[in-house]
């Protein structure tokens, strides 16, 4: 029989269900995170029996609804606020990329060529989650020398900041795809990371600093070192508390203690995160890297259960990553998230018995054209623990702990 029911209302149930709640249990979880008046708990349970149905909408209670399952209200009610992130630069700003260099390269620069290069670089922070990395990072350091280039030109005050924040944004991507590549080129990401740094300090760019800061979290993660993703979060934090990149730095901070075992401080660091992007405006380009969407949450949340070890809620959490992260014609829209995904699926599979579930999804995520090698292997790891742990005389699970040990190798 085929589920038509919206979206939402599948989620209220599976949500419900990882938790082992009644609705009247999940009414009473209501009226505990409510800060106003609500019915009586069994008119709220026939009420919720109805939005599961799919009958009606809680249009009033949407937050509400998503602060009790700890995410947002965008990720739980998700609209089609999406922008198109390859529309053609000139079909947006009326110029293509041989006109933007050319004028880029006169002696004075107007505000059209400045519009179409900022456009340019939220368009490449938008392909990041797809674009091979290899292709991506040239395209990206291309457009950097051409920024770099514009410093010998007449600019105004105003003109010369914002070419510096492009050139820092641009210096924060290339960072972030050099450090997926793995390898050598993890060593030149941390020096991309500090020039990017400088360029923020230069400028006063607070977002910049705050990413910079959030990219140092991020390779402390993925090298082991938690006490280094809390101090550099804490730096972050402190010179951008209350914009899109503080949400990050504090989901940071939750896999770091995820994953020294405190699930208490895991789930006060989500709790501030999740309220921080609840309160923010939706972004106007959600497909850019540097943007926080409100669907992400539900993948930070992920990781952290499946490392405190909460099967129910990790596993929830990763099939709506996979269903958020999948175009209707069945594009991934979200590889890298995906991968992580499903290893989470894997995990849980391996964790209740099912091996041969396990490696399918761990097979699935190894296959992508795009990842971010150091953190897959990060997440991969728990597969292999649990392979090692629990099918050590399997040989299908040796080879597949050995292929992520030559991988992580490589």
């Amino acid at each position: 029989m085929i589920d038509d029911r919206p979206v939402w209302a599948k989620r209220m149930e599976s949500e419900r269900t990882a938790r082992n709640w009644s609705p009247l249990d999940a009414a009473r979880a209501m009226r505990a995170h409510s800060t106003h008046d609500l019915p009586d708990e069994r008119t709220l349970a026939r009420s919720w029996r109805r939005w599961e149905s799919g009958a009606i909408e809680p249009r009033d209670h949407k937050a509400l609804i998503a602060a009790v399952f700890g995410t947002t209200t965008h990720a739980f009610f998700p609209a089609d606020h999406r922008r198109d992130g390859n529309t053609e630069v000139r079909d947006v700003s009326g110029m293509d990329t041989v006109e933007i260099v050319a004028r880029l390269r006169a002696s004075d620069v107007d505000e059209a060529t400045l519009d179409a290069l900022r456009i340019t670089v939220d368009r490449l922070c938008s392909e990041y989650a797809y674009m091979p990395g290899d292709q991506l990072l040239v395209e990206s350091k291309a457009w950097l020398h051409r920024v770099a280039g514009m410093q010998h030109q007449r600019l105004t005050l105003a003109q010369h900041r914002d070419v510096l924040a492009l050139a820092g944004m641009l210096t924060l991507l290339v960072g972030c795809v050099e450090y997926d590549s793995g390898g050598a080129a993890r060593t030149r990401a941390e020096a991309t990371r500090q020039a990017a740094l400088s360029i923020g300090r230069e400028v006063g760019h607070s977002e910049i600093q705050g990413w910079a800061h959030e990219m140092r979290a991020w390779f402390a993660l993925t090298n082991g070192d938690m006490r280094g993703v809390l101090a550099a979060a804490d730096d972050g934090l402190a010179v951008a508390p209350n914009q899109s990149v503080a949400v990050q730095l504090l989901a940071q901070k939750a896999k770091a203690w995820a994953r020294v075992g405190d699930r208490r401080q895991t789930e006060v660091a989500l709790d501030a995160g999740r309220r921080l992007l609840e309160s923010l405006p939706y972004p106007d380009n959600v497909q850019n890297h540097f943007v926080v969407d409100p669907s992400k949450w539900d993948f930070y949340s992920m990781d952290c259960y499946r490392k405190v070890g909460d099967n129910q809620l990790s596993e929830n959490l990763a099939r709506e990553v996979l269903r958020a992260g999948v175009d209707f014609d069945g594009t991934e829209r979200s590889p890298m998230r995906n991968a992580e995904a499903r290893i989470t699926l894997g995990v849980v599979a391996a964790r209740g018995g099912d091996l041969g579930a396990a490696l399918t999804y761990g097979e699935q995520a190894l296959q992508g054209d795009r990842q971010s090698l150091p953190s897959l292997m990060m997440v991969a790891g728990d597969l292999s623990a649990v392979l090692t742990q629990q099918y050590d005389d399997d040989r299908e699970a040796r080879e597949f702990v050995q292929h992520m040990r030559t991988l992580r190798s490589r």
